[in-house]
């Protein structure tokens, strides 16, 4: 192969390069060159041996120069990151910056233990059971009573009992219709003895999902509140505002009793702004994840109020993205009531979020006491602020806002971050440009810029492919979440690859195109295209409005600022001690932040994947994320590449704990669950015994049967369950009935499209003592050509009624929510319907415009009836399957029925 000829001046430059490596050799090309040969064609191959001037050959360049060791630079960004990575996990395990104190007028977090431990202790409170119905609203009433007797006359406290009727749609789980009847609300207002004209929510609920507790989703919420409430009421400072608590029965059933106050309650208008607390896992922090819309007051009030504070813009986004598949009230007071509010949730542990493992012994009291100080402060700094009055003069605008490790919280307007952000630009844009725009005779600067921003985004998009091929090879041989018991398996695994290949690609870069270039030089030069990427980025997302865009202008701004200050020492000494030191000092904030936003990400994240659904390959999905993060972490290491001596034994390393890894991921080593009491890690099942009864137009029944229907929330579906209970196998895969809506299965909820793989296992009929009743009350043609059809429903608390139109016809309007249905995913419609402990009859009608007459009818609906709670939700059958579990399962049971009509 030619490599083209070389200048006097050129091997005059060499001699730097003698003096490190010896003897220059011609070099021979390797095998693996050919993975840069098309971005040196377009470069120059004669780039490579081309002098360089200025930085490049001056200083350190020369006969001073001294590469850097691999071992001392390997060994000292890894101990760099973990000693980051330490500093973040310490300050995620202060959850109090003080201890419980229990003083008069301070927040008892043992008080409100004992709160939450009557609350659990009445056990799973599904809306319409007894549990939730009776016996917690009993204890509620019974707690707010008492803290009444003991409240300072300054104040005057009124419970209100709520039980709304209503309907709404809502685009969430690709969307439905909703509709509520005599569901549970508990309203206190504590206020000023002479009454407020305005008012500040805080909602909680007191429902859980079937067969969990509910302790941290959301007893632990409901505890916090009516710990507060008595604080304030026995204070003897005088409230301006009043402060509504309100403790919800059905916001599990999607939302239900916030719309059902916020939009019928005779005390809404009075709510000037909320704060909304919620659950995403059990214990730790409560981020603040929400605000909003916009109201920058009520973000400044967080800051200026909350002890302990922990908030991300961050997270406000990705939430908001609807990249994670749930919802909280906080959409029903923005969308219905139109009031801004806060959003709080609990995200550690979410492995066992919505499990029997959601107890009141894994909540530390720490952690009840920290969301008290924070809640009880921001309620009290609200009720005596002038700005709740007049904030509407306050609402416009966005904030950024984040902690820093727990201590305080920065805020600016987003007007302001823009300002910054621009000035972070213009900087590094003078920077770039003064090195860009270098006269040509003293170095082809721009031309080895664009070369190695070529070959860096090369990098980190072989590295992405290499991680991706690993993953989709792991979840076709049926490995995947191998991980998620042992979440540094997936560090090994696809951390090591993606960082493996970056180096990889830089190494052969070094080797075969920048043969002669100065270390020093080539150290700067990747230093500058990593500043240039992350300007880049902080450009686009600043042009997008995203608040999250000051991540980015950390990422420059410091480096930036590091690398002004290092420059002389560096040029003249080169990659010496004080060096490395002082520029890892620099590099501590935006390294120590991005961990610790890393940290959240796969807090929240990881669970997540473990209850996505099964068409979603999770190891994809976190491979993806892992090369992300590793790409942003090795952006401004890069350079180190070119300043040591070599990468031979890194690349082993790296390339040695991969493999290792991912032979024992492939053999099995690494089970993906655990039932281990300290740390559950449960794989989630739904088990539902149904009868299914399918009937044709002219009323009689075409087909009758009955199993169980078994549905796995994670995407290694039965696999795992097979060995232990052999009858669950691919020989019972359940069928799409083509001709029936939700394909002729009882979902709870429109997940049908998250979850495709299921199960149905030949079971005998069930028989509940309460049967569901569905007739046609009446048929009428309109005058409008349209066909209306009045429908009436009794049965269990929870059902779910689908519709599916036939060719030739169109659901043009119903009763039920705004009056305009909406479809979800698929073209079916679904509906949500739920009740308290007792109800009328649901009637309702469904207006459908026939285009064209078929033979088959117009329309075809089917019911679901969900016994969730109570004897009913039992069977004999369906409870010794679920024995047979393992243990490392979370299967939830019950018994539903789904009958089909055609009209």
């Amino acid at each position: 192969m030619e490599w083209g000829s070389e200048s006097a001046a050129v091997r005059r430059h060499r001699i730097g390069g003698e003096r490190r490596d010896g003897p220059v050799a011609v070099p021979q090309p390797d095998r693996e060159a050919p993975a840069l040969e098309p971005l040196m064609d377009a470069c120059g191959r004669n780039a490579r041996t081309r002098k360089r001037s200025g930085a490049g050959s001056g200083g350190a360049s020369g006969a001073a120069w001294t590469a850097l060791s691999e071992a001392r630079a390997a060994l000292g960004l890894a101990f760099y990151l973990l000693a980051l990575r330490t500093l973040v996990q310490l300050s995620l395990q202060q959850l109090v910056l003080r201890g419980a104190s229990g003083h008069h007028g301070e927040f008892d977090a043992r008080q409100a233990r004992d709160y939450l431990e009557h609350i659990t202790s009445i056990g799973p409170r599904t809306t319409g059971s007894p549990e939730n119905e009776i016996l917690t609203v009993r204890y509620l009433l019974e707690q707010i009573k008492l803290i009444e007797v003991q409240s300072n006359s300054l104040h005057k406290i009124s419970v209100d009992i709520q039980r709304p009727t209503g309907s709404f749609s809502i685009d969430f789980l690709g969307g439905f219709t909703s509709y509520y009847d005599n569901i549970t609300n508990i309203a206190v207002k504590l206020e000023p003895r002479e009454g407020a004209q305005h008012a500040v929510l805080a909602n909680c609920h007191f429902d859980s999902v079937a067969n969990s507790p509910g302790a941290s989703d959301d007893a632990v919420s409901c505890s916090v509140m009516l710990e507060v409430l008595r604080v304030l009421s026995t204070s003897s400072e005088a409230l301006h505002h009043a402060v509504i608590f309100l403790f919800n029965g059905a916001e599990e059933n999607v939302l239900q009793a916030s719309h059902g106050f916020i939009t019928q309650h005779r005390w809404a208008n009075l709510i000037r702004a909320f704060i909304n607390l919620e659950a995403a896992g059990v214990g730790g922090k409560e981020l603040v994840f929400q605000t909003g819309p916009e109201n920058p007051w009520l973000v400044q009030a967080y800051v200026s109020a909350a002890k302990h504070p922990f908030a991300s813009v961050v997270a406000q986004e990705v939430f908001q993205s609807g990249i994670i598949p749930s919802d909280t009230d906080f959409r029903i007071y923005r969308d219905f009531g139109n009031i801004p509010g806060i959003d709080l949730a609990f995200i550690e542990n979410g492995y066992i979020y919505h499990t029997k493992y959601d107890t009141a012994d894994r909540i530390l009291t720490d952690s009840i006491q920290r969301a008290g100080d924070n809640i009880l402060a921001v309620l009290k700094y609200l009720a005596t602020s002038d700005t709740l009055v007049s904030s509407s003069e306050y609402q416009h605008g966005n904030m950024v806002f984040f902690d820093v490790l727990g201590l305080f919280v920065i805020a600016y307007p987003s007007r302001v971050g823009s300002i910054i952000n621009s000035m972070v630009v213009v900087a590094a844009v003078l920077y770039l440009g003064k090195k860009l725009l270098q006269p040509k005779h003293k170095t082809n600067y721009m031309k080895d810029f664009f070369c190695g921003l070529g070959i860096t985004l090369i990098s980190w998009f072989t590295s992405l492919i290499t991680v991706l091929i690993i993953a989709v090879f792991i979840s076709l041989i049926g490995q995947s979440l191998s991980w998620y018991n042992h979440f540094y398996v997936s560090v090994c695994l696809y951390g090591t690859a993606a960082a493996a290949k970056i180096i990889f690609i830089h190494t052969l870069a070094k080797r075969f195109y920048y043969v002669n270039a100065s270390d020093q030089y080539l150290g700067e030069l990747f230093f500058d295209i990593a500043l240039f990427v992350h300007c880049g980025s902080l450009i686009a997302l600043t042009y997008r409005g995203l608040c999250s865009a000051f991540i980015s202008a950390v990422w420059v701004a410091f480096p930036l600022l590091t690398k002004l200050c290092v420059d002389k020492d560096f040029k003249q000494h080169g990659a010496r001690g004080k060096f490395i030191a002082f520029y890892l000092l620099g590099m501590f904030i935006p390294y120590l932040y991005s961990l610790y936003l890393i940290w959240a990400v796969f807090e929240m994240f990881t669970p997540i994947l473990g209850r996505s659904g099964s068409e979603i390959p999770p190891d994809v999905v976190l491979a993806s994320i892992l090369a992300g993060c590793t790409m942003i972490l090795s952006s401004y290491f890069i350079n180190f590449i070119y300043l040591v001596k070599s990468t031979k034994k890194t690349m082993l390393t790296l390339t040695l704990v991969c493999t290792i890894t991912f032979f024992l991921v492939c053999s099995g080593t690494f089970f993906p669950y655990s039932s281990n009491p300290a740390s559950p890690k449960p794989k989630r099942v739904f088990l539902q015994h149904v009868t299914r009864t399918f009937h044709d137009l002219n009323g009689k029944v075409v087909k009758r049967d009955s199993g169980i229907w078994i549905n796995g929330f994670d995407y290694t579906g039965m696999s795992h369950i097979t060995p232990h209970i052999p009858e669950i196998n691919d020989t019972i895969r359940a069928h799409c009935e083509e001709n029936a809506p939700m394909c002729g299965f009882p979902w709870y909820l429109p997940v049908h499209f998250l979850i495709r793989k299921n199960w149905y296992l030949p079971a005998s009929e069930v028989s509940p003592r309460e049967p569901v009743h569905f007739r046609l009350v009446s048929k009428e043609q309109t005058h409008w050509d349209s066909v209306k059809l009045t429908f009436e429903a009794s049965g269990p608390s929870h059902m779910s009624f689908y519709v599916r139109t036939h060719k030739g016809s169109t659901l043009s309007q119903w009763s039920l929510g705004s009056g305009t249905p909406i479809t979800s995913k698929g073209g079916d419609y679904f509906v949500f319907y739920s009740h308290g402990l007792q109800a009328s009859a649901w009637q309702f009608w469904i207006e459908v415009q026939v285009l064209e007459e078929q033979p088959e009818g117009i329309v075809t609906v089917a019911i679901a009836a969900h016994y969730i709670s109570g004897e009913n939700k039992r069977s004999s059958q369906l409870d010794a399957l679920k024995e047979k579990f393992p243990d490392w399962t979370f299967p939830s049971a019950w018994v539903c029925t789904y009958s089909l009509y055609v009209f």
